[in-house]
């Protein structure tokens, strides 16, 4: 009798067990539910603000796009103002020497730097004229007439040493020059290839191997009258005159080339 007490009191603590067990089992199951719903709720938020973060990025991206092409387009439509602005009030010579003859220069003799593109240095033009020892009014009309043709007042040129033969002393003023530079050089030029030189009677060209071997040219004239600033009727004396055209070419070829391309008149 008591075995059998002792069996149904065992019997009963196991289902006591169980049923506790299964209690906390369901527990368990209840929370673990619970907490997963809770997690992928936690989930979706997150990945909802991200998507939001997102589009907002790319609106304010869209947003600036345009701002940041405008001065883009205002640096492209200003381009062709800054070109315009460095031939803007040069001679006309000296626009065509930036704009085309350099860049041709450039391709023909492959420089590698943009420095060694000959250029013009400087224009002398001088008139000797000897008889100036006797009569001083003769080197005022060389003056004058210097003058007029280049814009710019010649210096008197004077004998470095004295000579017996010719009467000549030293100091004794012989004849006149002009040194010209910068846009006064480019103009008398333009005017000398486009006006003058055509104005010679039967006139072919000009010797293209006047060349001093390092890229200068000289050029003679036999009388002042071919320019238009000459008026034939207060000359006193037809006089010739020197032309010499100093470049920064270090070949006759060079020099030449950079004449040509300029508008010298050479002989074909």
């Amino acid at each position: 009798m008591a075995d059998e007490k002792n069996t149904e009191k065992v019997e009963e603590v196991v289902e006591a067990v169980k049923a506790k067990a299964e209690e906390a089992v369901e527990e368990v199951k209840a929370k673990a539910k619970t907490a997963k719903a809770k997690a992928e709720k936690v989930a979706d938020d997150v990945k909802a603000k991200a998507e939001e973060v997102v589009e907002d990025v790319k609106a304010k991206a869209a947003e600036k796009k345009p701002a940041a092409k405008k001065p883009a387009a205002k640096a492209a439509e200003k381009k062709p103002a800054a070109k315009k602005a460095d031939t803007e009030g040069m001679p006309n010579l000296k626009a065509k020497y930036v704009t085309e003859v350099a860049p041709a220069l450039m391709e023909k003799f492959g420089y590698k730097s943009t420095m060694q593109i000959p250029k013009l240095e400087k224009i002398v033009v001088n008139c000797a004229c000897g008889e100036a020892r006797d009569n001083s009014k003769v080197l005022e009309a060389v003056v004058s007439d210097l003058g007029a043709i280049t814009g710019q007042k010649p210096i008197i040129t004077k004998a470095k040493k004295s000579v017996a033969n010719f009467k000549l002393r030293e100091g004794m003023p012989i004849g006149a020059k002009v040194t010209l530079r910068s846009d006064k050089m480019w103009e008398f030029l333009d005017r000398l290839f486009s006006v003058a030189l055509p104005r010679v009677r039967d006139f072919r060209g000009i010797n293209p191997n006047s060349f001093d071997g390092r890229g200068n040219y000289a050029l003679g004239l036999k009388e002042q009258l071919i320019f238009p600033e000459i008026d034939y009727d207060k000359i006193d004396k037809i006089r010739g005159m020197d032309i010499i055209i100093c470049t920064t070419a270090n070949t006759d070829e060079e020099g030449r080339a950079l004449l040509e391309l300029i508008g010298a008149p050479f002989v074909r």
